[in-house]
């Protein structure tokens, strides 16, 4: 390929083509006519000698060439490193500067980190600093970071991809919730009394009845009555307050429903988790980045100072 035919305008059009895989729906994307497009793609499939994109069978659309494919992931965060360094300033002023942020975490981690972070976000960012929290997709969590389609990650040790960077927000343990007026009282459980009780067990990867606990019981030679499963962290609570079912969820989001739940130590030395903040490397030194991330520390601060003094 000779270097002097390579066109930005070309590939950027190439970027959103193997997305849509329609060039309909990426001509009007990338606000050009739909022949105009079509011209770009023959000069595309010329540069890389490769259809690119061939008609669907279906008759609907078009489906991506392996060689289309092979480019898809680098093409895109080729792009977005060139949009990074031609548009962010090297300062940011979160008062006056336009950023959307793009932040994946599960629901517990939004409730314990969101809301105390956009508490402060109010206060020290104008309206142009924007937040977004999404579900986290463990299967692509990686991709997404590298291409730029997120900002960040929340979430355990284990769920962050070796080749980003990572800081430790906060170390958290579990403990046992109940409803108010449960019929078993108020006083301490034992471990065989747990067991016996019948649990909603937290599965955000969706409908196990087995989990970390689960496997922390097995190897004492115990196990629990697992009744119900649910794939949101928040829900566990709700289900607790409306049953006699119990549940073990982390310690800091049992506090935030202290008045509407009953919450006692378990009776075993469980081990807890961390949560991390994951970014990519190329994002180390932006300064919204690192401004957005001292406020996400600040929020773990406070939560700890919070957790502390409850």
């Amino acid at each position: 390929m000779d270097d002097k035919n390579i066109d930005l305008n070309l590939l950027a059009s190439l970027d959103v083509l193997i997305e849509e895989a329609n060039v309909t729906h990426a001509a009007a994307r990338l606000g050009i006519s739909q022949p105009a497009l079509s011209a770009q793609l023959a000069r595309l499939r010329d540069l890389f000698d490769d259809p690119l994109l061939v008609p669907s069978e279906t008759g609907r659309g078009m489906l991506p060439t392996v060689r289309a494919l092979e480019l898809k992931t680098p093409l895109h965060a080729a792009l977005k490193d060139l949009e990074a360094a031609v548009r962010r300033p090297s300062t940011f002023d979160p008062l006056t500067d336009e950023r959307s942020f793009a932040i994946s975490a599960s629901d517990y981690a939004t409730v314990v980190f969101g809301l105390t972070l956009i508490e402060r976000l109010r206060a020290v960012a104008g309206r142009g600093i924007r937040i977004s929290f999404q579900n986290v997709r463990t299967d692509a969590i990686g991709a997404q970071l590298e291409r730029g389609d997120l900002d960040l990650l929340i979430g355990s040790e284990r769920m962050v991809p070796p080749t980003m960077k990572a800081r430790k927000l906060i170390d958290e343990r579990f403990v046992m919730i109940q409803r108010k007026g449960h019929p078993r009282g108020t006083v301490a459980v034992d471990l065989d009394g747990y067991c016996a009780l019948e649990h909603v067990l937290v599965s955000t990867s969706g409908g196990s009845l087995h989990g970390f606990i689960d496997e922390q019981l097995a190897e004492l030679g115990y196990r629990r009555s697992v009744v119900l499963s649910v794939h949101q962290f928040i829900l566990a609570p709700m289900v607790v307050e409306a049953t006699d079912f119990v549940s073990t969820v982390p310690e800091r989001l049992a506090r935030r429903f202290a008045d509407r739940i009953d919450i006692f130590e378990l009776p075993f030395a469980a081990r807890g988790f961390s949560l991390y903040a994951a970014w990519h490397p190329r994002s180390h030194a932006d300064p919204a980045h690192v401004w957005l991330r001292n406020r996400l520390v600040e929020a773990s601060q406070s939560e700890d100072a919070r957790a502390y003094d409850e």
